[in-house]
C-alpha cells in the first residue's frame, strides 16, 4: 500500500494527463517516508456513463481515493491528505479554469485483519 485510484469522466480523458498526475502522486507518497516504494500503485477508472448535476452542461469530475494500510496516525493521514489534495488541485488547475470540473479526494484506511496481499516487488527495493 498505498493505492491511488482516480475515477474520471471520459470527457476529460485527453486533457486530464493522468500519467503525469500518477508520477507526481507516487513520488510525493514515497517522499513522505511512511509508504514503501514497492507498494505504491496508481490507476485510472474511466467512466463512459455518468450524470452530474442537472446534466445540462458538459460537466466532468475526478474522484480520487487513496487506500492505505492500517496503522498511520491521524496527523500523518491528515498531512498526507492535505499535501496530495494540494498537488491534485495544482495538476487540474488549468482544466478547472476552462470547464466545469469537480474534484474530490478521500483517504480510506484498510482493515488491519481483512487485508490480504502478497508482493514480491518489495525484495527488489530492499537492496537499494
Amino acid at each position: 500500500m498505498p493505492h491511488f485510484y482516480a475515477e474520471c469522466t471520459d470527457n476529460i480523458r485527453a486533457e486530464a494527463d493522468l500519467p503525469a498526475l500518477f508520477a507526481k502522486v507516487n513520488q510525493a507518497l514515497v517522499d513522505t517516508g511512511i509508504f514503501p516504494l514497492a507498494g505504491v500503485r496508481s490507476r485510472a477508472i474511466w467512466l463512459d456513463t455518468w450524470q452530474m448535476a442537472d446534466g445540462r452542461h458538459d460537466y466532468a469530475f475526478v474522484h480520487m481515493t487513496l487506500k492505505i494500510g492500517h496503522g498511520r496516525s491521524q496527523d500523518s493521514r491528515q498531512q498526507v491528505g492535505e499535501m496530495l489534495f494540494a498537488l491534485i488541485k495544482e495538476h487540474f488547475a488549468a482544466l478547472m479554469a476552462s470547464r466545469y470540473l469537480a474534484l474530490s479526494f478521500t483517504i480510506e484506511e484498510l482493515d488491519p485483519l481483512l487485508n490480504y496481499k502478497q508482493n514480491n516487488v518489495h525484495a527488489l527495493f530492499r537492496n537499494e
